[in-house]
């Protein structure tokens, strides 16, 4: 038993410590409707990870690059006659593609290609701890310095701006916090399934909140539920630990839809809810 704690112990604290940030950002994803360039963001991330070993950076440094380009590109590309998450779906496989075909033909990493989709969590030693700790804590502390003019803007745009909030600025800063959740993600649950992390713990406390602050508390219990029951029972069923992980919160998120599709008499939309629709 002691021997198992020493590997399934660091990937559940790390884990644990991760989804400490995921469920804020998730709920923030979901208010700003950004799902879809969550989800390019992530594919992305497999890109970064093949420059960053050809140029022999560190991975994060190429991840930023990527980031970058996305955030350029989505902006060059704009153009009102085309739909904006059709276009988000397009530059996320080609992302996916890109770094797919970088990692097996322009780097030494064929073998470690299933790790960077899904995650490779049960690597993680005590050693490692720290500098995610160390990580997460400044995305936390970025995301609080951002976090009310996002949800002004999430609310209501035009009386934000009248308050003196930009909006390019605030979703700059809020990609640049998104970026670097998917950096310190990716050894967890994979570039494939980064968004899955984020959004399914926030859909699932969207059908029980009735106030952001309930959403991103209740979304936190979910996220760490969905940690614990993944890295312990792909132990016991012996399957990927990142699959299990998201499987566990697609479960948990579709367990609840059908609880309160059957209770929905009894869960009334609060105002801000009703405001955003």
């Amino acid at each position: 038993m002691t021997a198992w704690l020493a590997i399934i112990a660091p990937a559940w604290i790390a884990g644990s410590i991760l989804a400490l940030l995921s469920a804020p950002l998730g709920c923030l994803v979901l208010w700003r409707r950004m799902a879809f360039f969550a989800d390019a963001l992530a594919h992305g991330t497999l890109l970064g990870v093949a420059l960053a070993v050809w140029w022999q950076l560190p991975m994060g440094i190429g991840i930023a690059m990527v980031s970058v380009m996305v955030v350029v590109g989505l902006v060059l590309i704009d153009d009102e006659r085309l739909p904006v998450d059709a276009v988000l779906a397009v530059v996320a496989v080609s992302l996916l593609c890109l770094g797919l075909l970088a990692l097996t033909q322009l780097t030494d990493q064929q073998a470690n290609v299933l790790g960077f989709l899904f995650g490779n969590l049960l690597e993680l030693d005590w050693a490692d701890l720290p500098l995610l700790a160390t990580s997460v804590l400044i995305g936390l502390g970025l995301l609080a310095y951002i976090w009310p003019a996002q949800i002004k803007l999430s609310t209501h745009e035009a009386l934000a701006r009248i308050q003196g909030i930009n909006p390019t600025r605030q979703r700059l800063f809020f990609m640049g916090v998104l970026a670097g959740f998917c950096a310190i993600a990716l050894q967890a649950v994979g570039s494939l399934l980064i968004s899955g992390l984020l959004v399914l713990p926030a859909l699932t406390a969207r059908l029980y909140s009735a106030s952001p602050k309930q959403m991103v508390i209740i979304a936190l219990i979910v996220a760490q539920l969905g940690v614990t029951l993944g890295v312990w029972g792909s132990i016991w069923l012996d399957i990927q630990t990142g699959l299990t992980i998201v499987l566990v919160l697609a479960i948990l998120f579709f367990a609840a839809l059908i609880v309160s599709k059957l209770t929905t008499s009894k869960l009334m939309p609060s105002k801000f809810w009703t405001a955003r629709r």
